[in-house]
């Protein structure tokens, strides 16, 4: 799974009202000729990041080749059940990546294109956000 390898802070703060509004950077396909796309905000965490890949690389028997354009770099922490309040914040438990509307998660090339779309909607049902294919003809 994806995680950094050093972050400047152990805890940080979740921000989860400011994934409002369209992605500016990562938007457009760079890598590959296929691709998926958030169509809304959200946290995706690594263990999902790594499910889809694994889903297209099975179902693509390893051929082409799949780019990750998103990595999770922000820690969540969590208090243990039935911890009363206080006692401060919780202990890191895992990573994630903060998404925007419009962000290309993940790129894919070297496949027919109704193999490509076929991978990436089955990648896409492992995905906590809504997302729609992409290709390079149709921007």
């Amino acid at each position: 799974m994806l995680s950094p390898k050093k972050t400047k802070f152990r805890k940080n703060h979740r921000m989860r009202g400011h994934a409002n509004g369209l992605a500016t950077k990562g938007n457009t396909l760079v890598y590959g000729s296929f691709g998926l796309k958030a169509t809304e905000a959200g946290e995706i965490t690594s263990r999902q990041i790594e499910s889809a890949r694994k889903t297209m690389a099975r179902f693509t028997k390893r051929g082409g080749r799949v780019w990750i354009r998103i990595f999770p770099d922000k820690v969540v922490t969590r208090k243990a059940a039935e911890v009363p309040m206080g006692g401060g914040k919780g202990e890191p438990e895992f990573f994630c990546a903060q998404v925007k509307a419009g962000t290309v998660l993940f790129e894919i090339d070297g496949l027919p294109e109704k193999q490509a779309k076929e991978a990436i909607t089955l990648a896409s049902h492992k995905l906590p956000v809504t997302t729609r294919y992409i290709n390079k003809e149709l921007i």
